[in-house]
């Protein structure tokens, strides 16, 4: 259904305040590679909208921030593929698994806020620099998991998985910051295609387009924004900004569901 231009201002004048930090979320993931998918989901979990269509909005919005970050990394040359394919190949098909899976919200996001908490404060105690080349790469079979891993989690929540697999790759010193936002920004978008394809799926599917429509708007423009003065940040200034980020939302996480 194609809605008219008084239906959507209307839908904006209700939820202005939903539209206004879903532009500020998308700003500053996007400078440093993330959708902002848990994010989005604690903003969209106090709205009262369902939670079967909360996941599918969040995925739909991260594919729209992501993609203009994966067009503008690319045209800098920031991917090693043979580095990235052992990672997206076993995470896709686990993504869109997840996504067909209908999981119990509150548990989920209390082991999801514990996680990301560990992993902002690891980020952020950390003192060290990360090369221009990577001096630990990992194995093909532990790439496999990772991924593997990571990719059923974020199908089951609605997230793309780079809050999850960015931590883990600067903790082993996978690759420069720089390379690792890129990497984070298409292990994003090619997992929130798969698990918004398991969600589908399911014969439960359903969305909110009348909101949908203005995030989806919102959060390309604050994707653009984010993205390009997130290429200015040096790598100390990505790492710490990921750190911050990743602890702003797992403390919303438990507070909502302690």
């Amino acid at each position: 259904m194609i809605l008219s231009y008084a239906h959507l201002l209307d839908i904006l004048t209700i939820h202005w305040h939903v539209v206004l930090f879903f532009f500020i979320i998308a700003a500053l993931y996007s400078s440093v590679g993330f959708g902002g998918g848990s994010s989005y989901l604690a903003i969209l979990s106090l709205t009262g909208i369902a939670y079967i269509e909360i996941r599918s909005i969040a995925l739909l919005c991260n594919i729209i921030v992501v993609t203009g970050n994966v067009i503008l990394f690319h045209r800098q040359q920031c991917y090693n593929w043979s580095k990235i394919l052992p990672l997206v190949l076993f995470s896709v098909p686990m993504a869109f698994m997840g996504g067909y899976l209908k999981v119990n919200q509150t548990f989920f996001f209390i082991l999801l806020g514990i996680t990301l908490l560990f992993a902002s404060i690891t980020m952020w105690l950390s003192k060290k620099e990360f090369n221009k080349y990577a001096n630990s790469p990992l194995s093909f079979v532990k790439n496999a998991s990772y991924g593997s891993c990571i990719g059923f989690i974020s199908g089951m929540v609605g997230i793309g998985g780079g809050i999850f697999l960015a931590p883990l790759l600067h903790l082993t010193n996978w690759d420069s910051s720089k390379k690792i936002a890129a990497t984070a920004s298409f292990f994003i978008l090619v997992n929130s295609l798969s698990g918004l394809a398991g969600q589908y799926a399911n014969p439960l599917f359903k969305i909110n387009w009348d909101l949908t429509i203005i995030l989806l708007m919102t959060v390309f423009m604050g994707g653009q924004i984010g993205s390009r003065t997130g290429s200015f940040f040096t790598s100390t200034q990505l790492k710490r900004a990921t750190a911050i980020l990743i602890a702003s939302v797992s403390m919303k996480i438990l507070w909502k569901y302690l």
